[in-house]
């Protein structure tokens, strides 16, 4: 008796996803798991994990609610910086530049991911330092700014390191954007700002909120920018993890950490995609 079509559909679908699956399971769900293990038990004498029963790593959170009162004030506030860069930069890029020239454009915002996050993250240390910009400043003036080790130098290599991943996302939704749209509304008598809020802007969010997603949330788990521009003063969560791990060796402290950001990221994510069904009108959005 053969297989009937439904069965045989069903089949070659899960055939199909069983590598991807494997993949999430191996690399995502079991080591959710394993953090998910070492949160409730204990350190041991000599560092590390020792199996055991306790939620009391949890209770003890405030004592790095430096690191992340710095992430879910920064990181917000970089993936909205690069928001407001990104979208002119989109828009122009899909709407009003060039398509002889749109393709060299693109590479050119493309172009900073071939160099190293290290590199040009250094790159920033010495520019803010004092040999930097602050000694351009001394020379009209200015004295005694401090530009590296801040916030502000923190916010500064997010911008610049993460500006391109907004500019992407936001450029594909409005590259594939309708004209003929806007050119019915300029027809019909709508002015231009009137015809970006009504029509570009609510149909380039699913882009927006892609973006904005996967921003904050690689930012969430930032190690390497506050580590070298915030000169250890402009703690992280990542920066905690790191700490955790591999200097005092408290594994289930640094796991009921890790534990805690990824269900902001889940909260983050669902969020975000909430927000944009409901003011896309509840078309498809994708954040994945």
């Amino acid at each position: 008796m053969g297989l009937s079509d439904g069965t045989k559909r069903s089949l070659v679908t899960a055939t199909l996803m069983a590598p991807a699956a494997l993949w999430l399971t191996i690399f995502l769900v079991l080591p959710f798991i394993a953090m998910l293990i070492f949160a409730v038990g204990e350190r041991a004498p000599e560092g590390g994990y020792q199996a055991a029963f306790t939620l009391e790593h949890f209770a003890n959170l405030p004592a790095r609610a430096a690191a992340f009162w710095n992430t879910l004030m920064l990181a917000p506030a970089g993936a909205f910086l690069c928001l407001l860069l990104a979208y002119p930069v989109a828009y122009y890029l899909a709407v009003r530049a060039d398509p002889r020239h749109r393709l060299v454009l693109v590479s050119l915002i493309v172009v900073p991911f071939w160099t190293s996050l290290l590199v040009r993250t250094y790159a920033w240390m010495y520019i803010l330092g004092a040999r930097g910009l602050p000694s351009l400043l001394d020379l009209v003036g200015i004295e005694k700014v401090r530009l590296l080790n801040t916030p502000g130098a923190v916010l500064l290599g997010i911008v610049y390191g993460y500006l391109p991943l907004m500019i992407m996302p936001i450029y594909v939704s409005l590259e594939k954007l309708d004209r003929r749209l806007i050119e019915a509304s300029a027809d019909l008598g709508a002015r231009p700002l009137s015809t970006f809020f009504k029509i570009t802007l609510p149909l380039s969010l699913p882009g927006v909120m892609t973006g904005v997603a996967l921003v904050t949330i690689l930012l969430l788990g930032e190690y390497l920018i506050p580590q070298l521009l915030g000169g250890g003063k402009v703690f992280f969560i990542g920066n905690a993890l790191v700490d955790l791990f591999l200097q005092s060796r408290n594994w289930p402290f640094g796991s009921a950490i890790a534990v805690t950001l990824v269900a902001v990221v889940v909260v983050v994510l669902a969020v975000a995609m909430r927000i944009a069904w409901r003011v896309s009108g509840a078309r498809q959005v994708d954040l994945v």
